[in-house]
């Protein structure tokens, strides 16, 4: 694990992990509102058939408007379940019948009411543009939302699958660069959509790289840091995720047409694409790649950065072959997604991790996608919850220094679940409890998706992290396409989504048991260095390599 003494030297913590840290984050802040910006763009407004009494200037011009709107939306639109007027159905010929003081709103038949044939009119107070009101995505349609963000977690779900094993192979920044084009391209493109199919063909290309860029984010801020700072950048990483929350949630208060607001999230992604050419390629991959003289070149350039001048001038390919000469040999032996589970500690560590990743995409995705159905402000509900999020996530970086990995992310699991669960015994007219218990919820999975991302990037060595992370990815995005269709279940019985989304993280957290502690372990670089921490725990500073120290560093 000589890498970690040569990172020391160049310096771990530095100008330039403070310039790419700051590089990294704010791409991330605007990455995740592509994630959540359906509660907005998405948002199912109050609306009615369309009536030609109430909506026909033709109609209006008869006289009729003398009986006031009021009286012409009784006899046009029947009463619905919630004792307003019905979303879904009209009636065949106005109800003159119903404008008799002695008569009840249940004289009328079913029969004498028909589908919405000619339309929906919308309340445009809150957006003025949706994309459920752009293509009537109501009534007998409103499951194709639902579809709309099945597909877009599913091409999440691709990208995982695609970016992590082509990271280990072509490299962190060349990747990250590549994805944040293709955020921008297609994010720019979907808000031009002509229609619904071409939109969720857009959104899938969108979400695609927006899992390479987490992926690798992540990862490069871990491999430029050391052990003692790494819990700290990874912090960082992660509030970049809340205040992506609190950045969507302004910028859709400002924006309420659903097409500005997709071309507004979309376009910052040219300009990251232009400075992540600046960004280094992680030297840590490329050394133990066999790509010496770039992984030096980076090493040297970091060592600038960082005032480390005397450092860069001695840093030579020979102390490189000197220093890395054992990692050098064993990192060359091939290694695939295969190895993950054909290798007996990667193997435990892999099927144990997944799961955990699985609940929090589940979780997560199954109740930050439908904060409509809270019936609070979703502007201030969603404000709320990256708020509350950053002194969470502060907190979880003190407890994880304290107490190590394995206990907070068990415990953050069983603590989300238990408060969705608890959910289950409110009744629905006490809302701001229910409210109350899911924001607790949201922020317990917050917790355990900042220390997951530390925990699992140090579970695994450099030659097959990405690759690691990218499966964990896979799980996350699987359990969030089935977060919306448990939604489903709520036809059944309203209870039965909320046992379902519960349960899963209580559940899950048994396998983190299985994990082992890595607090203040170096990152390990090769399988062999996986198999010694099963024998040996290493010890933080310790060295084992003469051959650095020997140089004038």
């Amino acid at each position: 694990m000589a890498f970690s003494e040569l990172l020391d030297q160049v310096g771990s913590l530095g100008w330039f992990q403070g310039l790419q840290t700051v590089a990294l984050v704010v791409p991330i802040m605007w990455l995740n509102t592509h994630s959540l910006v359906e509660n907005f763009s998405g948002a199912v407004p109050s609306h009615r058939c369309w009536a030609p009494l109430l909506d026909n200037s033709t109609a209006q011009a008869s006289g009729l408007e003398a009986l006031g709107p009021e009286a012409l939306l009784a006899v046009s639109i029947p009463l619905g379940p919630n004792h307003g007027p019905h979303q879904c159905r009209r009636f065949r010929h106005p109800q003159w019948q119903l404008l008799d003081p002695n008569a009840t709103a249940t004289n009328w038949s079913e029969a004498a009411t028909e589908p919405c044939v000619d339309g929906w009119v919308y309340d445009h107070s809150t957006f003025t543009s949706t994309i459920v009101a752009e293509w009537d995505l109501v009534c007998d349609s409103q499951a194709l939302k639902t579809m709309a963000q099945f597909i877009f977690l599913a091409g999440v779900l691709v990208g995982a699958a695609i970016f992590g094993r082509a990271s280990d192979r072509f490299g962190r920044r060349l990747v990250l660069t590549w994805s944040y084009l293709h955020m921008a391209v297609w994010g720019t493109a979907a808000a031009f959509a002509p229609t619904f199919s071409v939109y969720c063909l857009f959104r899938f290309l969108v979400a695609v790289p927006s899992a390479g860029i987490m992926i690798n984010t992540a990862i490069l801020m871990m491999e430029w840091t050391s052990e003692e700072a790494r819990t700290l950048a990874m912090t960082c990483n992660s509030l970049g995720y809340s205040l992506g929350i609190v950045l969507l949630s302004a910028v859709a208060y400002g924006l309420r047409d659903w097409m500005l607001l997709q071309l507004t999230l979309s376009v910052p992604f040219f300009l990251f694409f232009v400075y992540s050419w600046w960004l280094a390629e992680s030297a840590r991959w490329l050394l133990m790649t066999g790509r010496l003289e770039k992984g030096l070149q980076e090493l040297q350039r970091v060592a600038a950065i960082n005032g480390k001048r005397a450092v860069r001038d001695t840093l030579t390919k020979e102390v490189l072959l000197s220093a890395l000469q054992e990692e050098l040999s064993v990192s060359q032996a091939p290694s695939s997604l295969c190895t993950l589970f054909r290798t007996p500690g990667l193997r435990l560590r892999t099927c144990a991790s997944t799961p955990s990743w699985f609940a929090f995409g589940f979780t997560f995705y199954g109740l930050a996608l439908d904060l409509q159905a809270l019936d609070s402000n979703i502007f201030l509900f969603q404000v709320l919850i990256g708020v509350l999020d950053i002194p969470v996530k502060i907190g979880t970086l003190m407890l994880l220094r304290c107490l190590g990995r394995r206990p907070i992310q068990a415990a953050s699991l069983v603590l989300s679940g238990l408060c969705i669960l608890a959910n289950v015994l409110v009744p629905l007219e006490m809302r701001y409890l229910r409210s109350a218990l899911t924001l607790l919820g949201l922020e317990c999975i917050s917790v355990t998706f900042t220390c997951m991302t530390i925990y699992t990037g140090e579970l695994f060595p450099t030659v097959l992290r990405m690759t690691a992370t990218g499966l964990s990815q896979v799980g996350a995005r699987g359990g969030a396409i089935l977060a919306p269709l448990v939604r489903l279940l709520g036809k059944h019985h309203p209870t039965l989504p909320l046992l379902v989304y519960g349960a899963v993280p209580v559940l899950s957290s048994v396998t983190v048991l299985l994990l082992p502690e890595t607090q203040s372990l170096p990152l390990p670089d090769t399988i062999q260095d996986v198999q010694n921490q099963a024998v040996k725990k290493a010890t933080p500073r310790t060295r084992e390599h003469p051959v650095v120290r020997s140089t004038q560093f």
